[in-house]
């Protein structure tokens, strides 16, 4: 994820909402657990302690920071522990709750070896599709608490936009940092990385509101246009292109401005 926690008071900006119908939400949730579980099963035992894009984690880390995620994402209890235990952490040693809390889920998992991660995960990725899928609309349309910073300015967020939107992507963006880890392709098709690439897109070009031709390569790719065919053309294969957007690698021009994973 790429999140940061800062005060904002007074904004009259609604909070942002996830833009995906419920039903493709919830589908490509499923799918994304069952494919990152499939990811983890075919590690060999040198895999688990190579070093990710994300410096403190090496694939075993990051699978600690996903399992944590999805059980968090199974239930309100859940949920409620890991926050209270976060926050108490941030105030302790300070820093922002996103690190405090990804920080926590991979210390608990620490005693865990690779196969107890996997067997783990098996158990509880339908455990976490089936919690968000119930969590009610008048839930995911309250406002979290606190903000989001999202290229330099701060922004309020639904719990929806949290639910339905980005911890699919940060899965998915943590199964494509384990393909690149491990020298690994990832599993990607139209149907569902397509969805959640599209989905990217869409929320990149709103966030920069400029005219731009947008041409993706590979399973997930495609083409769109924003704004007619005045501004400049980017062409990329589509997994680079997220890559670019989370942060990971280095962009210009208009892949500057970043969405969140």
């Amino acid at each position: 994820m790429i999140m940061t926690e800062t005060a904002r008071t007074g904004s009259k900006v609604p909070p942002r909402e996830s833009t995906l119908d419920r039903e493709t939400a919830m589908r490509l949730a499923a799918t994304e657990y069952d494919r990152y579980l499939e990811q983890l099963r075919g590690l060999e035992a040198s895999d688990w302690s190579r070093p990710t894009d994300c410096p403190a984690w090496d694939v075993r880390a990051m699978a600690c920071h996903n399992l944590g995620m999805a059980t968090m994402a199974a239930t309100f209890r859940e949920t409620a522990r890991q926050n209270i235990k976060a926050q108490f952490r941030m105030s302790r040693r300070g820093g922002i709750f996103v690190d405090a809390l990804t920080a926590l889920q991979v210390e608990e998992r620490t005693g865990l070896d690779p196969a107890e991660i996997v067997a783990r995960f098996a158990e509880v990725g339908p455990r976490a599709a089936k919690g968000r899928r119930r969590r009610p609309g008048l839930f995911r349309r309250a406002a979290m608490p606190g903000t989001e910073v999202v290229n330099g300015t701060p922004e309020k967020w639904a719990f929806g936009f949290l639910i339905d939107t980005i911890l699919t992507r940060d899965t998915w963006m943590h199964r494509v940092d384990t393909a690149w880890a491990t020298g690994r392709v990832p599993e990607l098709t139209a149907e569902h990385d397509g969805v959640l690439v599209a989905d990217v897109v869409e929320e990149w070009a709103a966030r920069h509101g400029n005219p731009c031709t947008v041409t993706l390569t590979g399973p997930a790719g495609g083409r769109w246009s924003f704004g007619g065919q005045a501004g400049p053309a980017v062409a990329l294969d589509a997994v680079e292109f997220c890559r670019i957007l989370s942060g990971r690698v280095p962009g210009t021009g208009l892949l500057t401005v970043q969405v969140p994973f």
